[in-house]
């Protein structure tokens, strides 16, 4: 039996090639989420006068070539739009270029960064009401658009970007700070280019799908409140200027709200979601013999502990066959988190992201199950800031840890999910996918 998504082929043997067939499904999942394939139905016809098109995120090289394949040749179309580093895929041969594509950091962002964002808007001075404004929007964008508020420096927001990545706060916390300590997002970019006509075409990294977080909205309106982000700077203990304080404190740093007339006769669209990468892993399973069962793909919280949560239900279903019978693929998405922990004197700096971190956590609880494989990768083909997408675990994966010297414990304790998966040749690598619908894990029970 075969995927009936693209061109990928049928499933390996679940029983033959657990990984194989696991690393299957991932790749399904991103095939699904990228932008060429689901941007068409989206676009609107060319506008009277010129179409201007602006975008940020990982997955916007890739959006921006899809685009050009799209829109019609005799329809003038220019703009800028930046990704993160090593994002931009290789041009189709014969597609002209006519939008430009920048490089910039992330997730700490530099000042590559900011000079794009000075130069995107830039660009939407003179539109008027004859203009379109097509904005390519996708995760990864808080960092790579980035424009500080008076009274911040560029080193400023980096300080307190790196503070609010090890936190702990959850990407709504972080990207309502974001916000409001910006000049282009929170709704911003979309205020400077009227009169024009704004489109939004977004791909969703982030739970419950709401434009106003991915990429910190910058075309959408905000609901949140220089309060909120004064509240959650706070909570985490992240010191900002006195000025910048201030002006959270009086309401100067206030983003356009969703009462604002400046988003009249706005757009957006969302193009790709992490539900439909889900669904499309889970139409393969089914595809291959083997049933699905998606849990959610909003999934927050402390990745271990998410970890230790999926373990409880694999090992549920692996000695009971309840609640889900045997054989099957549990399935879920959603964006966690990992808490930064103290560095003892002399220990060495741990290296991963969030799927890694969740896959030590599903190992120590899953203690050796029989008959649990899993995957747990990032579906931009980044964990964190490492070169793998994630990782994988097996029913071994403690044992041959042991025989080569890992202690799961030790890695935990200074959140080095890279060194201990490297260490077992466990890591999934597989470069930049250029899109981005945030996690992926699949547990897969026989």
């Amino acid at each position: 039996m075969t995927s009936s998504h693209s061109g990928l082929g049928p499933a390996p043997d679940a029983r033959q090639a657990p990984r194989a067939f696991l690393e299957h499904l991932y790749r399904v999942a991103v095939d699904r989420a990228l932008p060429l394939s689901t941007l068409g139905r989206h676009l609107p016809p060319p506008p009277k006068g010129r179409t201007l098109v602006l975008g940020a995120g990982k997955a916007g090289a890739s959006m921006a070539q899809a685009l050009e394949a799209l829109w019609p040749s005799d329809a003038p179309m220019s703009g800028l739009v930046v990704t993160r580093y090593d994002h931009i895929p290789p041009r189709p041969d014969g597609l002209k270029q006519r939008i430009e594509i920048v490089e910039a950091a992330h997730p700490v962002p530099d000042a590559a960064g900011m000079q794009a964002a000075e130069r995107i808007l830039a660009l939407t001075q003179g539109l008027t009401a004859d203009d379109l404004v097509l904005c390519l929007i996708s995760g990864g964008g808080s960092s790579l658009l980035v424009l500080p508020a008076e009274g911040l420096t560029l080193e400023d927001k980096q300080r307190i970007n790196k503070a609010l990545l090890e936190s702990g706060a959850n990407i709504g916390e972080m990207n309502c700070v974001r916000k409001h300590l910006s000049r282009i997002k929170g709704g911003r970019l979309a205020a400077a280019c009227g009169p024009a006509k704004v489109v939004t075409l977004t791909i969703s990294d982030v739970p419950g799908d709401d434009p106003a977080i991915i990429a910190s909205g910058p075309t959408v309106p905000d609901e949140t409140t220089c309060a909120d982000a004064l509240a959650i700077l706070d909570r985490y203990r992240i010191e900002i200027p006195t000025p910048v304080r201030a002006g959270l404190e009086s309401g100067a740093l206030e983003t356009p709200d969703p009462s604002d007339k400046v988003f009249a006769n706005h757009e957006v669209h969302l193009i790709a979601t992490p539900q439909q990468s889900l669904e499309a892993a889970a139409e393969a399973a089914r595809a291959a013999g083997i049933e699905a069962h998606i849990l959610s793909d909003e999934i927050e919280g402390e990745s271990r502990e998410v970890g230790k949560v999926h373990a409880a239900l694999a090992r549920a279903v692996a000695h009971r066959g309840a609640p889900f019978a045997r054989p099957c693929v549990i399935l879920s998405g959603g964006e966690t988190t990992v808490t930064i922990r103290p560095r003892q004197p002399g220990q060495p700096k741990g290296r991963g992201g969030r799927a890694g971190e969740f896959c030590m956590g599903l190992a120590g609880a899953l203690m050796g199950q029989a008959g649990v494989w899993a995957l747990a990768a990032d579906t931009d083909g980044i964990d964190g800031v490492e070169d793998n997408a994630g990782a994988f675990v097996t029913p071994d994966t403690l044992a041959r840890a042991s025989q080569v010297g890992k202690k799961l414990s030790e890695h935990l304790d200074r959140n080095d999910a890279y060194g201990y998966f490297d260490a077992i040749g466990d890591l999934l690598v597989t470069g930049p996918t250029h899109t981005n619908v945030n996690d992926f894990r699949a547990l897969l029970v026989l």
